[in-house]
């Protein structure tokens, strides 16, 4: 089994360096020895690869995660949902509309259909009306058109396992931060004949991999992970399975949590935050509530929400750092370093989700050489 595994991750690598123009890069596909890996650098604050280099090639690819790990993220992230034969699968959106090529193939075209997601009605193909043999006849495209198109068509949805695989394989400690994905929808749709639920499924996963330990103990740091999750009820049982860090990850004010209906304001209250330190290590904020912009995109005072957090103990990795000028307040002056900047050592983060793991490696390396 671990050799048909090492085999499927050296056919994902070079389909991903294919995808990328180049040739296999040898930081992923043949790991070598354990003892013989760079460690995962803990000195400054995390580069942690959104959805892979997903502003260079489209998200949640082995070719993205191939690409941010040769550009030096620590960790790389995923969102993982489940398929309708209950694979556990790398994606994001709960509907295969925006990020596939799904609406390209007349043999799924009655599955479109409207659901509740989260409070809401959505329409389109839902990963769970999809087993995971029909997701990999799909290929994946960029989400934005002003992003590079020219690699859609080219790279297959990927499962949790290959996720694994492809950090496991990096010829250094790569640490992983999958999220545990809309969880209330997925342990509706799917059933698993066992009768476990979406939650165990996903640390069964990590479990096979060896992953385990509690934040910077040898354990954690021979397989860095932090498992994420917007559902407070979801790490709690993830608690109770495993002992690795987690973090509660933060919507914007006017998005309630989908477990258990809970306000913006209540979840992110000293009582909240002391309730939830029992069982997570950070906070995952969408930035925009942390320091929240102006109707002229400019940055208005930022909130106590990380110096809240920090004299709890809790990090703070807020979400998503994007390099493009469609997202780049007016105050950073069309320049990513500068925002960089502001985050790191004036709000004070301990880690950074973003999607050009590369452009924050250069600011942090240049940041560095400039102190000595």
């Amino acid at each position: 089994m671990a050799s048909l595994r090492m085999a499927l991750v050296l056919a994902l690598v070079t389909m991903a360096a294919s995808a990328c123009g180049v040739a296999a890069r040898p930081l992923v596909g043949d790991g070598g020895a354990w003892e013989d890996r760079a460690p995962l650098q803990t000195s400054r604050p995390f580069n942690i690869a959104h959805r892979g280099s997903n502003g260079e090639l489209p998200e949640e690819t082995a070719a993205a995660y191939v690409r941010a790990i040769d550009e030096g993220a620590d960790f790389i992230e995923a969102d993982i949902e489940a398929t309708k034969d209950g694979h556990l699968v790398c994606f994001h959106d709960t509907t295969l509309d925006d990020t596939t090529d799904v609406a390209d193939h007349p043999e799924f075209a009655g599955r479109r259909r409207t659901l509740e997601v989260q409070w809401a009605n959505v329409t389109g193909y839902f990963i769970t009306d999809f087993t995971l043999a029909e997701l990999k006849t799909l290929r994946a495209k960029q989400r934005w058109d002003f992003r590079d198109n020219s690699h859609n068509g080219v790279s297959p949805i990927i499962t949790f396992d290959e996720f694994i695989d492809i950090a496991l394989n990096a010829k250094r400690v790569v640490g992983i931060y999958p999220e545990m994905k809309s969880p209330v929808f997925m342990n509706k749709h799917v059933r698993w004949a066992d009768g476990k639920k979406f939650e165990d499924k996903f640390i069964a996963t990590l479990k096979k991999y060896g992953y385990g330990g509690k934040y910077m103990s040898p354990a954690w740091r021979a397989k860095p992970v932090f498992v994420q999750s917007f559902a407070p009820t979801s790490l709690v049982r993830a608690a109770d399975l495993m002992d690795s860090p987690l973090v509660f990850l933060i919507d914007d004010v006017t998005v309630r949590t989908e477990d258990t209906n809970q306000a913006y304001d209540e979840i992110t209250s000293g009582e909240y935050l002391d309730y939830m330190k029992k069982y997570v290590v950070g906070i995952g904020p969408w930035k925009d509530t942390v320091v929240p912009p102006t109707k002229g995109n400019l940055l208005a005072t930022p909130s106590d929400l990380v110096a809240m957090a920090h004299a709890r103990g809790l990090q703070v990795h807020p979400y998503t750092y994007r390099n493009e000028n469609e997202f780049l307040h007016f105050n950073f002056r069309q320049d990513p370093y500068a925002e960089y900047d502001y985050w790191i050592n004036d709000v004070g983060v301990d880690g950074l989700f973003t999607d050009f793991p590369a452009s924050l490696r250069r600011f942090q390396e240049w940041t560095a050489k400039k102190k000595d």
